[in-house]
């Protein structure tokens, strides 16, 4: 009787594995087109978005450029307390060829409340709108704020998940960026 009940405890276990592998998805059914995530020293995805007031912007167009891409929403408490360091930053690089570039997640946010909070932080670096979300998917931000320091060659040389990011540590992003 012992050994019958012994048995059935581990029965339930080795039956339940048994189930989970024959009903994984098996390796070669996943689509070879499936997106990896960008990482550092790896090219940063290009995208082509417009901005507020219809600019349109191609990050491949920029290749040459130290750039900063932080993803954003007005919504987001860390994002709307970084900006003005973002705006700071812009502002002390205006002689570099530093480019600052927000995407803004507008396939969660208002428009209205885009362009007020652009308006009240007097935001003048290149803010863009993600209306369906492509380029954050193709990023996968999945937390904002997100921030991608990339290089001259295109290559991402960092990633900052969350925030607010400080002034100083923009400075010694951007500083090493303009060294590359």
């Amino acid at each position: 009787m012992k050994i019958n009940a012994n048995l059935r405890l581990l029965i339930l276990p080795v039956a339940l594995l048994g189930w989970m592998w024959l009903s994984r998805i098996p390796p070669s059914a996943i689509p070879s087109s499936s997106l990896e995530a960008p990482q550092e020293n790896f090219l940063a995805p290009d995208f082509r978005l417009a901005s507020p007031n219809n600019d349109k912007f191609q990050l491949s167009d920029h290749k040459g450029q130290p750039i900063i891409l932080n993803f954003w929403a007005s919504w987001c408490p860390p994002c709307r307390a970084e900006m003005p360091a973002f705006q700071e930053a812009w502002l002390e690089n205006r002689d570099s060829d530093l480019l600052i570039v927000a995407v803004n997640a507008t396939n969660q946010d208002s428009i209205n409340d885009i362009h007020s909070f652009v308006e009240e932080n007097n935001l003048d670096f290149p803010i863009l709108l993600d209306t369906n979300g492509s380029v954050t998917t193709s990023y996968q931000v999945f937390s904002l704020p997100t921030t991608f320091f990339i290089s001259r060659s295109g290559v991402i040389t960092k990633i900052i998940i969350g925030g607010p990011i400080p002034l100083s540590l923009l400075r010694v992003q951007a500083e090493q960026l303009l060294q590359d």
